[in-house]
Formats: C-alpha cells, structure tokens, sequence
C-alpha cells in the first residue's frame, strides 16, 4: 500500500520563503514526494506572502508576470504564466538606480520586460483595445529574477510559491498611451530588442514572445485572477511587468547590461551588477 500524501503547512511554507528572500539563501522544493502540494495551494501561500510583506511596513506595487515566453516552459517545467507580488521595497525607477548588487539575491537572473501602469480596474470581459484604455503609461525595464531553490530546479508550484520568483523591478522612462493607442497596440506585438552584456549580443527577442503581445499577458493575468478566491483582482494604480522579452540570462558582478529597442516607442535602457 502506498503511503498517504502528507498535506503542507501553508503558513511554514511562506515563513521559509521570507526567511530564504531575507538571507538571499536557498532551500529544498516544496514539491517534494510524498507531500500533497498544487497550484492553489501555492496561490493560497502568495496570499500569506503578501500579508507578511504588508505586516512588514511594506506596499503592494503592482503584480509581475512570469513565463509568458513560452521558449521557457519545457526548460523550467512551467505549462502556463505565473504572477507574484511587487512591492515598494522591490520596485525602482532605473533612472535613479543605477546598478544592482548580485549578493541581494539568490542566483540572479535579468530579464528585459514591457511595464504598464494601470490608470483603470481591467475586466475579464475586455478586448485588448479596452484593456488598453486601463493604461495610463508604458516602459521598458528589467525585472531581476532569482531562485530560493538551488540551481534553478523547481517545479511550477513552487515557483508561485517563492513568489513568481520576483527579486527587484526597475521601471524605465514612463511613456503616456493616450497619444498613440494603436500605434501601441501594433508596436507591442511587432518590436524586437536585443539584450547586451557588456557590449556583446547576447539574446533577440520581442514582444511577440510574451504570450504573442504583452497585452495578451495582462489579459491572461485578468482572468486567472478572476478565478482565484484567495488573492485580489487588479486595481487603478498597480504596475504590471508583462514577462521576458528574451530568456533569462544569468548575471554576474562587474557586468553591464543594455537593451536596444527598434520599432516601438521606447527608449534603450541599461543596468550596471555590483558584488
């Protein structure tokens, strides 16, 4: 006879991942055998994580969306986007921060990303033009992403439990939509970027890769949290990170990291790692 399934404790499980965020340290998967763990139950610890984070002083910034590139699914074990909560202690404006230090994180990674501001609540019922009128401003940034897990091995449940493995969000110049909003609608789906390190190309890519549009993302995080009873849905004034634009590329101490972007109206942007 088989064993039983053993059911976890949610509220250990979010203790151990602030504790791993707060010592940049890592710690086994939650996955494990023998332990009955699944996708709400890892949406029900992001609901804890988000009490912790607010009992701590800190605001609630917005949401980030993760593995919308659908070239990363099969690498990391994922089958559809995640999300995690930003805050006011992860999120910056890369204007006023220039670099980030690599001992901050668990396993660092850097990922170039389309932002939105949100100026009005989104709605499961709306197309992508309505879900463009809920947009105040659009930039280009950088999400640093880490893994609390060793060696990047997880399974999909415990990335959202790890908090969609966000580390810090560095927003770019804020660009108004008002002005152009099909000229964005297009321009969002059509750009590429190419993403250096240190002067040399090291991924292409575009928002085509995340989910098809960067709009396509919101609108997918729309519905998934219309369906989730345990976390809010979006509301006027979040920040949205859509997903990577390339794949997530490991960083180091002492390396520069630029993006140029051709055909959207969008400004290059550039992150300097410190140890």
């Amino acid at each position: 006879m088989s064993e039983k399934s053993v059911a976890p404790n949610l509220e250990e499980i979010a203790a151990d991942v602030i504790e791993a965020f707060g010592n940049h340290s890592q710690i086994p998967s939650f996955s494990q055998p023998g332990r009955k763990f699944g996708l709400e139950d890892a949406y029900r610890v992001t609901s804890l994580l988000r009490k912790e984070f607010e009992a701590r002083g800190e605001n609630i910034t917005g949401r980030k969306i993760g593995f919308t590139n659908r070239d990363m699914w099969k690498a990391y074990g994922v089958q559809a986007p995640i999300w995690g909560y930003c805050t006011d202690r992860t999120t910056f404006e890369l204007e006023d921060t220039h670099f980030q230090c690599v001992h901050d994180f668990a396993e660092p990674r850097i990922e170039p990303e389309i932002i939105f501001g949100l100026e009005n609540m989104p709605l499961p019922s709306m197309n992508l033009s309505e879900l463009l009128d809920c947009i105040g401003w659009i930039s280009l940034g950088y999400e640093v992403v880490q893994s609390i897990f060793p060696n990047w091995k997880f399974a999909a449940f415990d990335t959202v439990a790890a908090n969609a493995l966000h580390g810090a969000l560095l927003i770019g110049k804020r660009y108004p939509v008002a002005p152009r909003k099909a000229d964005w609608q297009r321009e969002l789906t059509t750009f590429r970027i190419g993403l250096y390190c240190n002067g040399k190309l090291t991924q292409s890519g575009g928002g085509a890769l995340v989910l098809d549009s960067p709009l396509l993302a919101l609108r997918h995080l729309v519905s998934m949290l219309a369906d989730d009873p345990n976390n809010p849905p979006l509301q006027a004034g979040e920040i949205i990170s859509t997903g990577t634009l390339t794949l997530a590329m490991a960083v180091s101490a002492g390396q520069i990291w630029t993006t140029k972007v051709q055909g959207i109206s969008l400004e290059d942007i550039t992150l300097r790692f410190e140890p």
